[in-house]
């Protein structure tokens, strides 16, 4: 541990750099974990997925009668009631027939049966409690998932003004003499555990993009570490070959290396965790509100300090640093005794194993290309991502080389082409802070062209499907029915929005029936359609499907789909339906009211050139709630905001895995400038001043962060391109066109040279600084 004492500076760089790389994927592995603990949160307080539901086959409500009909008959089943109050989800069960491990643990914990039935108390976590205005007790419970109030059916159907039920939850045993639920409610459906939305199902490709960011910044950290290792390594080599001359055993000094290496990355991932824990909670709101957006899923606003993330995190890194020095201290192993004394035998050793980098470069390019033509799923599309990363990464050096050669032959005069020499020399110490930086900028431009691809087709989706001016739902069926009616007594085009939940392919889906008109014809664009699609669709002869279902299901324009029992229409068109897990199938208004004649429309679209007036008039006459208007420009606003927090913790580790970049080609450069001082020395000798040495120290920065912006340009768009072809196809079920932004591009060149002048300017000013006398005395040392 001396040496580091005597080397603060590389021991910073090492803590500092696993630090960085651990608090990355700390940080990303915590918000993980606290989505994921409110997803186990809501399934276990509403059952979802753990027991068979009936659900009616239309709309969302059951009868009381049906309830008592097939407790009557022999169905063992519990009623279960939700509802919206002040944005807090209610939800109503029967904790005397409820399922065994359903409801709430601190009533069974209490045993105040009573105190919960009558009166009637609601449970809620603390987040959620605050939130509630309510006539009843609101009790603490931190194992509710947030968003949610839990209480008795009696006491929540109250709180609501309801009498009806929204599903009914199937006892696991049952009499062996029951009726077949047909033949008691022919219009309830049984589902089946299996079958209902499994939140953590729905989310995990969103998570698994957070991970993937995460491991590539934590990869960029590491490089910090490896590069500071291998030069603390190289500067103990003389250390080393005294010991072993001494006598020490060779797998005595590695295993105290070893333990010296397990020491400071414990040491640094506990700083990492610290930072991650810190950094997670900077970005939970946004993840948040995203997954709020996105998905209709509720993550607590709070951040836990759990084993499952910041054990990952621990972990990792100690793994990481080991294995960052595993790699020197196997060449120690393998180097013979007097050859570590040489200055040249490290190089040497370089030299094999750039051989070996080249080998494994093109394995992974190969690997890549391999699982671009015949990968299936979304592990195999990051599998391919992180492939071409990597493999891209190490074949950099590589082709670095022959670029600084060919520019060392064409440049003119000593000082030129001494400058270019000694900049390929230069390039093994600095290959690790050149690695990072490539996979950095590739990940800004990769990133930032999807994101922005996205943004264009987003907003020209919006301009298609928010064509109507104003958008109003009605609080029943009598003033659904007055709504059709007064408008278009006063002439406005109204466009009725029937929809149901169903299955279509086996898939969960919503059937939706639409009023093909003018407004449908002109501004729904599709991805493929036959030429008369409309008017087949109007005809009830065919449908129309969203690009997700489509792929999913395997189905094309052309395809028959099964709408209905004994109903099975051929596809017409494909449309994009960007921002919409779900798939969707959608037929004509009489068709649908033909199949499903008891779903009265419930949400319109008005087309109207004076919405202004419109609304008036829907308020005033119509007595239409204002808050259940929304206008065109405020729903698009609102969508572009979720969209835009979709990507702020895209955008944030971006940000901060350039900044980690820039950061590891300091610690390289500060690192190597006590070693250039011997290859400075004979060139200060002949004539070059302290300053202009220092100037061109600054140039080589430039030079590198140039050659590696242009090496980076054609890997980040390919990432891009797997992002949007490959990725987002497998995670959401959609495939975005691909748009390139030269602007943009240039701006990102623009900040990594400045990252790497900002890097360099710190080293040059400190050979510019270098007293004369540690110069000459190069010359009185054996080199």
């Amino acid at each position: 541990m001396s040496y580091w004492r005597r080397n603060p500076l590389q021991l910073f760089a090492f803590l500092t750099g696993l630090a960085l790389a651990t608090a990355l994927w700390s940080g990303v592995q915590a918000i993980n974990a606290e989505a994921r603990a409110s997803y186990d949160a809501a399934a276990a307080t509403l059952g979802e997925g753990q027991f068979d539901q009936i659900a009616p086959r239309v709309g969302d409500t059951i009868a009381q009668a049906d309830y008592l009909s097939l407790r009557r008959s022999g169905w063992l089943v519990s009623p279960i009631i939700e509802g919206d109050l002040g944005g807090v989800r209610l939800l109503g069960f029967d904790p005397l027939s409820s399922p065994a491990g359903f409801g709430v643990g601190q009533v069974a914990g209490t045993g105040d049966l009573g105190a919960f039935l009558n009166p009637g108390q609601l449970f809620a976590n603390a987040e959620t409690a605050g939130q509630l205005d309510v006539s009843v007790p609101v009790v603490i419970d931190p194992t509710i998932s947030p968003g949610i109030a839990v209480g008795d059916i009696g006491v929540v159907q109250r709180l609501l003004g309801r009498s009806d039920i929204s599903r009914l939850l199937v006892q696991s045993d049952q009499p062996m003499q029951r009726p077949e639920l047909s033949d008691v409610a022919l219009h309830l459906r049984l589902q089946a555990a299996g079958q209902t939305a499994d939140m953590g199902e729905l989310t995990d490709s969103f998570h698994l993009n957070l991970t993937a960011f995460g491991l590539l910044s934590f990869a960029v950290g590491l490089f910090i570490v490896y590069s500071t290792i291998g030069l603390a390594f190289e500067q103990r080599r003389g250390m080393v070959r005294t010991l072993r001359a001494l006598g020490v055993p060779l797998s005595r000094l590695i295993s105290l290396m070893v333990a010296e290496v397990l020491l400071l990355a414990f040491v640094g991932a506990s700083i990492g965790i610290v930072l991650g824990y810190a950094i997670a909670a900077l970005l939970l709101p946004d993840v948040a509100m995203t997954l709020r957006g996105l998905y209709g899923a509720e993550v607590a606003g709070t951040l836990q300090f759990r084993f499952s993330w910041w054990g990952s995190g621990l972990a990792i890194a100690v793994v990481g640093a080991v294995a960052a020095a595993g790699i020197r201290l196997l060449q120690i192993a393998r180097m013979p005794l007097l050859a570590s004394a040489r200055p040249r035998a490290w190089a040497m050793t370089s030299v094999r194993a750039q051989r070996v980098q080249a080998i494994c470069a093109a394995m992974l390019l190969g690997g890549a290309c391999v699982l671009a033509l015949a990968g299936q799923g979304l592990t195999a599309g990051f599998a391919l991502l992180g492939c071409f990363l990597v493999g891209a990464a190490l074949l950099l050096p590589l082709l670095v080389r022959p670029v600084l050669t060919l520019a060392e032959r064409v440049a003119q005069g000593p000082v030129a082409r001494w400058f270019w020499a000694d900049t390929r020399q230069q390039l093994p110490g600095l290959s690790l802070a050149l690695m990072a930086l490539l996979l950095a900028i590739s990940a800004n431009i990769g990133v930032a062209t999807m994101v922005s691809s996205f943004r264009l087709t987003f907003v020209a989706f919006l301009d298609q499907r928010l064509a109507p001016e104003l958008y109003v739902e009605a609080a029943d069926e009598a003033q659904a029915y007055a709504i059709e009616d007064g408008m278009m007594a006063q002439g406005v085009t109204v466009l009725p929005l029937l929809t149901i939940e169903t299955e279509v392919a086996d898939l969960p889906a919503r059937l939706f029936g639409v009023r093909v008109g003018p407004t449908y014809r002109e501004n729904w664009k599709f991805l493929d359609a036959v030429p008369d699609g409309w008017d087949q669709v109007n005809g009830g002869q065919a449908a129309v499907t969203n690009e997700q279902l489509a792929r999913r299901a395997n189905l094309w324009v052309g395809d028959d789909i099964d709408i209905a029992p004994g109903l099975s229409l051929p596809i017409a068109a494909i449309v994009a339906d960007y921002g919409n897990p779900r798939g969707q199938v959608v037929v004509s208004e009489a068709l649908f009211r033909d199949l499903h004649p008891d779903v009265t429309p419930r949400q319109f679209g008005l087309r109207t050139d004076d919405p202004v007036a419109v609304r008036r008039v829907l308020t005033s006459d119509l007595g239409v709630d204002d808050g259940a208007i929304t206008d065109q420009a405020a729903l698009k606003a609102f969508s572009l905001q979720v969209f835009e927090r979709t990507f702020t913790v895209t955008a944030a580790l971006n940000v901060l895995t350039m900044a980690v970049a820039g950061f590891a080609m300091l610690m390289s450069l500060l690192t190597l400038a006590d070693l250039r001082v011997p290859q400075l020395a004979p060139v200060w000798a002949l004539g070059l001043t302290r300053r202009r040495i220092g100037r061109l120290e600054l140039l080589r920065a430039v030079v590198f962060a140039v050659v590696v912006c242009l090496f980076a340009l054609p890997v980040g768009l390919g990432l891009a391109w797997v992002l949007l072809a490959i990725i987002n196809v497998e995670a959401f079920g959609w495939r975005l066109p691909m748009f390139l932004f030269p602007l943009d591009y240039a701006r990102l060149g623009l900040y990594a040279m400045l990252a790497a002048v900002a890097a360099a300017v710190w080293p040059a000013i400190r050979l510019m600084r270098t007293p004369p006398s540690a110069l000459l005395k190069v010359f009185a040392h054996e080199r």
